[in-house]
């Protein structure tokens, strides 16, 4: 079953502007599918590199891997392009050949400098991740939505994650055991390897320790001393999975360093369902950290980057999201009632002067309220999907 992907509008576009369009995000998140599926009719070719005899000869030379693979087509899809060596600079020949490419990576390393460089203003890049709640529900064919249903998918969304495998698996086991397949993978070849980690040990301890830490501000120092790590290992680490799209750091929204924290990162994974896996909890019912990091994940899939808000005397806002010069602030809650407000919250209406705020809920009745000239939204998480559309 093919499911159609929320980027699909932004991807026609610009690939009818680009001749190079990179697809990025996790392992098995859907680049592939989602490119075939867009390739399909089409005159073109197909090149995965993880076959080494595609990787040696676009390595060795360019000239008869573009004789091979790429001339003659109208359009040609690279997979994987991350693991070759000196890809930038044979991109940008191929690209500035006249040939139209799209071209995906499981790493953000295909963001580094040393590739990046060679193809600025020659490349648009997209970043797919698993699943959204909307994706989720088509994958589902759930036409009608009431509260009860929507909550019932919400929980195994957020409970077994969007990777597609496991949302089109319905055995639970099976989930399970694909989630733990792909982690393993993960680690291994896209942590592990592509960034030359080699104590597979203390990587497994410090994805648990993460998994367990979501919401969290991170304590560097706390780390280093619960792992007995170096700070140097604690950070190759963070920056690996994060490049590998298993985990995302947010910073602090701060205008006043005298009261607000304006360093400390929080950490939450962008998949809940990877996050289980390595925490081994799958409850039945959704706490309020998993639900804050689900809600973060549907945050990140609309294209946005939220920060949080905390003061040095522990008042606090889950996300602040700064979008065409509004602020809004939101709070989520597995129940919260229409009017009733959190003191945390108050205190940011009332400080930034905002037009907008937001309550996500999970069980809670919706509805609005206006408090200093602010409206209070209380929502579900479709809701917020369609305040930022």
């Amino acid at each position: 079953m093919y499911v159609r992907r929320d980027i699909k509008n932004k991807f026609d576009k610009i690939s009818k502007n680009y001749n190079m369009v990179a697809v990025v995000g996790a392992r098995q998140a859907g680049k592939t599918t989602f490119l075939k599926k867009t390739i399909q009719n089409k005159n073109s070719s197909y090149i995965l590199f993880d076959d080494p005899d595609a990787r040696t000869l676009f390595e060795e030379d360019i000239k008869k891997f573009e004789k091979q693979f790429i001339s003659g087509k109208n359009i040609s899809l690279l997979d994987e392009v991350q693991y070759c060596k000196d890809a930038g600079r044979k991109l940008k020949y191929l690209v500035d050949s006249g040939h139209k490419f799209w071209i995906t990576s499981s790493s953000e390393i295909i963001l580094s400098k040393e590739i990046l460089s060679f193809l600025v203003g020659r490349v648009s890049i997209i970043k797919l991740f698993p699943f959204s709640i909307n994706e989720f529900l088509y994958a589902k064919n759930q036409k009608e939505i009431t509260s009860k249903i929507l909550e019932r998918n919400i929980w195994e969304h957020a409970t077994y994650g969007g990777y597609p495998r496991v949302v089109l698996t319905e055995d639970i086991e099976m989930k399970k055991t694909i989630l733990s397949d792909l982690y393993d993978t993960m680690l291994l070849k896209d942590v592990a390897r592509t960034f030359s980690i080699e104590d597979i040990r203390s990587l497994e301890a410090f994805s648990k320790y993460l998994a367990l830490s979501i919401g969290e501000i991170l304590s560097y120092d706390k780390i280093c001393n619960n792992l007995n790590m170096s700070f140097q290992t604690v950070k190759k680490y963070l920056d690996a999975m994060e490049k590998s799209y298993l985990t995302f750091r947010i910073m602090p929204f701060f205008t006043n360093k005298k009261k607000e924290i304006v360093k400390q990162p929080k950490l939450y994974f962008v998949d809940t369902g990877m996050r289980n896996i390595i925490a081994k909890d799958f409850n039945v019912k959704l706490d309020g950290k998993l639900f804050e990091n689900y809600v973060f994940s549907e945050i990140l899939k609309l294209g946005l980057t939220p920060k949080y808000w905390r003061t040095k005397s522990k008042a606090e806002v889950d996300f602040v999201i700064e979008k065409e010069n509004e602020i809004i602030p939101i709070e989520v809650k597995i129940q919260a009632n229409v009017g009733k407000i959190e003191r945390s919250m108050h205190s940011f209406i009332e400080n930034y002067h905002i037009k907008n705020a937001l309550i996500i809920t999970l069980k809670g009745n919706k509805g609005k309220t206006k408090i200093n000239n602010c409206n209070l939204h209380y929502i579900d998480i479709k809701d917020l999907i369609d305040f930022f559309r």
